[in-house]
């Protein structure tokens, strides 16, 4: 049977600023924006990732984002095909 656990972030709360110094509040809410409207993320699946978890997940997103329109940049310059 399933249980529901809490799970407390003991340690330096100092950590995770130093690590989101690079990322503005306003950069933070444009990307929620977008993950939540193009690409159908909720907010609280945004919200309950690890700063680090996040920032793999919007990287990688990038890296589709580009390859899609690489791919399609490449058909069109193929006729369509």
């Amino acid at each position: 049977m399933w249980s529901s656990q809490r799970y407390a972030i003991e340690g330096d709360p100092r950590f995770f600023a130093i690590n989101l110094s690079h990322d503005s509040l306003e950069n933070h809410y444009k990307t929620n924006f977008s993950l939540m409207q193009h690409h159908h993320y909720s907010l609280i699946e945004l919200e309950l990732m690890m700063p680090w978890e996040r920032e793999i997940y919007v990287a990688m997103l990038v890296n589709y984002v580009k390859e899609e329109n690489d791919r399609i940049k490449q058909q069109q310059q193929n006729g369509g095909m």
